[in-house]
């Protein structure tokens, strides 16, 4: 591996850590020996957006467009700047996070990131951090993610709606944090913090998220209806008594006398 290489590994590997410093000195590094760098002059221009240095990192996206005029992710970070900037001078609120590193572990079948659909209003995307907490809301049909102020940022696909929908009507709990936000996609990173009795034995997050999905809703119709089933129950036990009932009358009607009714009267 050449020394370029280790370099490029370096700032690639900064970045997955979120130690943005680090980032901006192995990639002007990179950049002394590359001017023409698109990846490197990405990584510095992001490293910089997520320390707030908004003009430095909008002076490195810039230089992308000039190499490469319809580069989407510096166009989007772009827009996201002139938003923040714009906004500078209002009352607004920072959301400055004291962020750790071991935030996004991933734990096979507890953790997600997901990649939210139906986003909302740029104002609201643009300010949000990586390492941000945000809530999760349920809908009729989906899931919602929110900010602490209940400003809406996008919902979960419908399969994992689904799903999650279900393990949060039986009590389960989960955390949610921004993961990556470039404005026209946006991940968030969902933990489940705690499991409902009645899902105990079942994954949050199967690689098929239609995994037990009927057994599950089944499991929790019965808590959601414990008198509907006493009522089948009692029903089923008068079916039962009726049967019973109509068995000691028929075998009464045997050892009687055959009844013969009157004559009708004319009038009737």
């Amino acid at each position: 591996m050449t020394e370029n290489e280790i370099s490029e590994q370096n700032a690639i590997n900064a970045a997955i850590a979120y130690q943005w410093l680090d980032a901006v000195k192995i990639n002007k590094k990179i950049l002394q020996s590359d001017k023409r760098n698109l990846s490197a002059l990405l990584r510095l221009a992001y490293a910089y957006l997520q320390q707030e240095e908004l003009n430095r990192a909008k002076k490195y996206y810039h230089q992308v467009l000039k190499i490469q005029p319809m580069n989407t992710v510096a166009k989007e970070n772009l827009e996201r700047i002139n938003i923040l900037q714009n906004k500078k001078g209002k009352k607004t609120k920072k959301n400055k996070i004291l962020f750790n590193p071991e935030l996004f572990l991933e734990i096979v079948g507890k953790t997600k990131n997901v990649r939210l659909v139906n986003l909302g209003q740029k104002n609201t995307l643009a300010q949000l951090v990586v390492g941000q907490e945000v809530e999760m809301k349920t809908k009729k049909r989906k899931v919602e993610i929110r900010t602490k102020d209940d400003e809406y940022i996008g919902s979960l696909p419908d399969d994992l709606s689904k799903r999650l929908r279900l393990f949060i009507k039986a009590k389960s709990r989960y955390s949610a944090y921004i993961k990556d936000n470039n404005m026209n996609n946006l991940i968030v990173f969902i933990k489940e913090d705690s499991k409902g009795k009645k899902v105990v034995n079942f994954i949050s997050f199967p690689v098929n998220l239609s995994t037990n999905i009927n057994q599950i809703g089944e499991e929790i119709q019965k808590e959601e209806n414990p008198v509907a089933n006493e009522e089948e129950a009692t029903e089923e036990a008068s079916d039962l008594d009726l049967e019973k009932i109509a068995e000691s009358l028929a075998t009464e009607e045997k050892d009687a006398v055959p009844y013969e009714p009157e004559e009708e009267a004319e009038e009737e």
